[in-house]
């Protein structure tokens, strides 16, 4: 099986039914196909074979669907591009992977002008839009034209390739994870036996789909459900739309989720309509989570996965959002227990599993891990052994089999021989009534080595001081967890997912100095 052979089927079993829903443009399963078809009939035409990699810089649209679907089809191999990347980590992503096209939405035309500049390889430059195409650049339209909108004549494997994702994880440092056919097929059916999807579904997709609401796509279209896109995530639009488009389905990160419940007029909303509101891509503040569930009730679902592994690997269902009792409460900060397709362990520094409740490294093993790390053998033999993904996310597993994912490894604090994670100290201080959001880092200190620091975003109209922060954390926590110094800003640095990017934050206090080694934070103080 493979992903063409699922986009073929969709059609043909759902061909009038809506699939996409973007800006008020509506799109049948056949008119989704046809549209695809076409493009990669029109890809293939330019000189491109199965095998290629083809680079894409794409704002959410509906067109966005159809050229992923499009290069499925055709056996053409993805290489998503990271919006929100520098201009030089793009051209690393686009040489490294040594894409022979470039699709790009209007918005990112200065960006694309500004790497044909610097690339000599790329020799298509394709173009969603033709309203202010750049002279330089080919439309979709245009590639679209005079070709069949039948499937392509490419025969393709499982074993052919299907995508490049890079990911820098916490660490800054591009990896490529490489997936297969076959290994997205398997993550469509992950999903698909983790998640209630049903036909006649409306899936809301508002994070980007080049990353994992994208992932989501596919195993809707293959049960008859709607993907909604919308182009980006505002708030205040992404309550309307759910109040008068009636998703089933909405897929979030916690970040969103903080955001949508400090709208003013979020209670005026009716989510009666979601059945499922899927969560995941960083650890969710519980306050957060208690008053989602006070609000919109019994709906939530959080999953765990890795641009390496990709969801679903672990599951914390509706109903271990349990708010109230000590079961209750600790159960909100797991991530869940593995999927039926996944096997998971907790590793120390050597290698070898360790007992349930001790923090070590998280391995998982599943059919829909990546296949490799593109052009980098040994980061590839240093993170696949013997089938098993060592994902550098530190946790530990409970007596009843749910996972607690406690940080990265590089965002672990060693500070005076102790180690601290800052998700630990980030939930007492989302307690705080004046504290809207938080990140943690650790900064270096004369006496401790390394020391925590707090970054806080404050509620609009809220106060607070550090002295009354620290003295917040004092009385909750260890007094070598707690905030030695705390800094007030206006935003935290996020992914495109949502995720705070941690290492924004801490790296200029380390220039020029030397942090405690990655090596020594896998092990328990």
């Amino acid at each position: 099986m493979n992903a063409s052979e699922l986009i073929e089927r969709g059609a043909k079993y759902y061909p009038k039914q809506t699939a996409v829903i973007c800006q008020g443009e509506r799109l049948t399963f056949e008119e989704v196909y046809r549209n695809a078809n076409r493009l990669a009939n029109g890809l293939l035409k330019l000189g491109l074979q199965k095998g290629d990699r083809v680079a894409f810089l794409l704002a959410n649209s509906a067109q966005s669907v159809e050229i992923d679907f499009a290069l499925l089809l055709c056996g053409l191999v993805r290489v998503p591009l990271n919006t929100r990347l520098s201009l030089g980590e793009h051209l690393h992503m686009i040489r490294e992977s040594e894409a022979r096209a470039l699709l790009f939405s209007e918005a990112f035309q200065a960006r694309v002008a500004d790497l044909r500049a610097n690339l000599t390889d790329v020799q298509w430059y394709c173009q969603t839009t033709g309203s202010t195409a750049a002279p330089w650049a080919l439309t979709l339209s245009l590639l679209q034209q005079d070709v069949t909108d039948e499937h392509p004549a490419v025969t393709v494997a499982e074993q052919d390739l299907a995508t490049i994702q890079y990911t820098s994880g916490t660490t800054g440092t591009l990896k490529a994870a490489v997936h297969t056919h076959e290994t997205w097929v398997a993550i469509c059916n992950h999903i698909l036996t983790s998640l209630d999807v049903q036909a006649g579904d409306i899936m809301l997709h508002a994070a980007p789909l080049t990353h994992a609401s994208g992932t989501l796509v596919l195993p809707h279209w293959i049960r008859g459900a709607t993907n909604a896109v919308l182009p980006g995530f505002d708030p205040a639009a992404y309550l309307h739309v759910v109040d008068q488009e009636k998703p089933t389905t909405l897929n979030l990160v916690p970040t969103m989720i903080v955001m949508l419940l400090n709208q003013p007029d979020v209670e005026q909303y009716s989510f009666a309509s979601v059945r499922s509101i899927i969560y995941g891509a960083s650890p969710m503040p519980r306050e957060a989570l208690r008053r989602g569930i006070e609000l919109w009730g019994a709906k939530f679902i959080q999953y765990y996965g890795q641009t390496e592994a990709p969801l679903i690997l672990t599951l914390l269902d509706k109903d271990d959002h349990v708010v109230g009792g000590p079961q209750g409460e600790a159960r909100l900060l797991s991530c869940g227990r593995p999927v039926s397709t996944t096997s998971l362990k907790i590793v120390d520094e050597n290698g070898v599993e360790v007992a349930d409740g001790t923090i070590g490294e998280i391995c998982v093993k599943s059919n829909q891990a990546m296949v490799a790390y593109w052009k980098a053998p040994a980061l590839t033999a240093e993170t696949i052994k013997e089938g098993w993904v060592h994902t550098r996310d530190m946790g530990y597993i409970d007596e009843a089999g749910y996972l607690f994912l406690v940080d990265r490894k590089s965002d672990m604090i060693i500070t005076g021989g102790f180690n601290v994670y800052p998700r630990e100290v980030e939930e007492v201080l989302y307690q705080h009534p004046a504290v809207m959001e938080v990140a943690v880092v650790g900064v270096p200190d004369e006496k401790w080595v390394e020391t925590v620091k707090a970054f806080v975003v404050l509620r609009p109209g809220r106060s607070a001081s550090e002295a009354e922060i620290i003295e917040f954390c004092k009385e909750r926590l260890a007094s070598y967890k707690k905030p030695s110094s705390v800094e007030f800003v206006d935003s935290l640095p996020m992914s495109p997912v949502g995720k705070v990017v941690r290492r924004l934050l801490r790296d200029s206090y380390w220039e020029g100095k030397e942090r405690p080694s990655e090596s020594s934070r896998g092990k328990e103080g």
